[in-house]
C-alpha cells in the first residue's frame, strides 16, 4: 500500500506525533508511509527513519488553492491511505478529492462527510497526553486495516535521530562563533508563539543565565522564531554576559542540530521545548497557563517547572490578572533545577553557594 499522512501545523503537535508515526511503521513495515507536511516541518523530519519520503507544501493565501493545489498532487500520487492528523476540514477534503480510496480522521469540524473511516474523538481527549490522540488515529487504521491490535502492546517514544554529519555541522557553526564545548552549553527558549501568558519574565531568564555563566562557565545560546526576535534581544540587553542569539537565524533543521549538540534547554512551552527532548538534550521547561498533562514535552528528558496556583492551566493567551502561574516561579528554582540537569550529564559544574538577589 501506498500510505499518506497528513502532517500538524505546529512544531510541538509534529514532535508529539511522532510515536505515533512510530508506531505507523512498525505496523506496515512493507508499505510505503509518505508524510504529507508544510515546508518547514521538513527540517524535523529530515532524517527520520520511519516514514519513506517528505512531500511539503507552501501554504498559500487561499485556502481553496490550498486544497484544490494539495489534492491534484496527491492524485497523481495514487495513494492507497490517506490519514489525517490535524482535525481541520480542509486535509479531509483534500484527500477526498485527490480520490483516496481509504480516509481516516477524527470526526471534527463536520467532516465526518468526507471521511471513509472517521474517529470518534476519544472521551479522554482532555486527560492524556496529545501523543496518545495521535496513536489512537494508527491503532484504528491497524484494526480497520490489518484487524489486528498490536499497537496498543508498542513502545511510544518521540525520539527523533539528527545524523553525525548534521551534529558535526552544528559543533564546527557553534564553534566557528566562539562557542567552547569544553564548557556547558545551554539553549535559551524565552518566546512562545501567540501567546504572552506563557512567557516567563525574561529578567528571570537573564538572572539564571547570568548565573550560569558565571558560576557553571555555560555558553549561553538564544533559539526561537520570527515573533521571538523581540525577546530575545530584550533579554539578550539585560544579560551582563554576551549570548549568541541565533533567534530567528537558523532553520528549523539548523535548530534541531544544535539543540542535539547542546547540554541543556531552558524554555518556555513553545515548540522547541519539545523538539530538545526528541533530538536527545536534558530540557527544562516553565509551565504557566497551559496543561503539562496534556501538551508537556512527551520524554523523560524532559521536567516541567511550574506552581500550583488556583487558576491554572486557564489556557488564556494573555492574563487578566497578574500572572502568577509565571511570575511565581523563581529564578533560583530555575537555576537549581538547571544544576541538577548539567551535574546528571557528568559535567564538572561547581557552583558557588547563594541566592538571586532574593528572586
Amino acid at each position: 500500500m501506498k500510505i499518506v499522512v497528513r502532517g500538524t501545523n505546529w512544531i510541538g503537535d509534529s514532535v508529539m506525533s511522532v510515536p505515533a508515526l512510530r508506531a505507523l511503521r512498525q505496523l506496515f513495515p512493507n508499505d510505503e508511509i509518505t508524510l504529507h507536511t508544510r515546508s518547514w516541518a521538513e527540517g524535523i523530519f529530515r532524517d527520520a527513519d520511519f516514514i519513506d519520503r517528505i512531500l511539503t507544501y507552501d501554504r498559500p493565501e487561499s485556502s481553496l488553492a490550498e486544497v484544490v493545489g494539495q489534492a491534484r498532487v496527491l492524485r497523481e500520487e495514487k495513494f492507497d491511505v490517506a490519514i489525517m492528523f490535524p482535525n481541520s476540514f480542509a486535509s479531509a477534503l483534500t484527500a477526498r478529492l485527490a480520490g483516496i480510496p481509504r480516509r481516516f480522521g477524527f470526526s471534527k469540524e463536520g467532516r465526518r462527510i468526507v471521511l471513509t473511516d472517521p474517529v470518534s474523538i476519544p472521551q479522554w481527549k482532555a486527560q492524556k497526553h496529545e501523543a496518545f490522540y495521535y496513536f489512537e488515529l494508527v491503532k484504528v487504521v491497524e484494526n480497520s486495516l490489518l484487524g489486528t491490535d498490536r499497537a496498543a502492546k508498542l513502545e511510544m517514544t518521540i525520539e527523533l535521530p539528527v545524523s553525525d554529519a548534521r551534529k558535526e555541522e552544528a559543533r564546527n557553526f557553534l564553534s566557528r562563533k566562539g562557542i567552547d564545548f569544553s564548557n556547558p552549553i545551554i539553549a535559551l527558549g524565552p518566546g512562545s508563539t501567540n501567546s504572552m501568558a506563557k512567557r516567563w519574565p525574561f529578567e528571570r531568564f537573564a538572572e539564571v543565565a547570568d548565573r550560569l555563566t558565571r558560576e557553571a562557565n555555560a555558553s549561553i545560546v538564544l533559539l526561537g522564531g520570527p515573533d521571538d526576535v523581540d525577546v530575545a534581544a530584550t533579554l539578550a540587553d539585560a544579560m551582563d554576559a554576551l549570548p549568541l542569539d541565533l533567534t530567528a537565524k537558523t532553520s528549523l533543521a539548523d535548530a534541531a542540530a544544535i539543540l542535539s549538540v547542546c547540554d541543556l534547554m531552558i524554555s518556555n512551552d513553545m515548540g522547541l521545548a519539545h523538539l530538545a527532548p526528541a533530538v536527545g538534550t536534558k530540557t527544562l521547561v516553565i509551565f504557566g497557563p497551559t496543561d503539562p498533562v496534556t501538551t508537556r514535552p512527551f520524554s523523560d528528558l524532559a521536567e516541567v517547572l511550574r506552581v500550583d496556583v488556583e487558576c491554572s492551566p486557564c489556557m488564556l493567551r494573555e492574563c487578566p490578572i497578574d500572572h502568577r502561574c509565571m511570575e511565581w516561579i523563581t529564578s533560583l528554582q530555575v537555576f537549581e533545577a538547571a544544576l541538577v540537569k548539567l551535574k546528571s550529564n557528568d559535567r564538572n559544574v561547581t557552583i558557588a553557594a547563594g541566592d538571586l538577589s532574593g528572586s
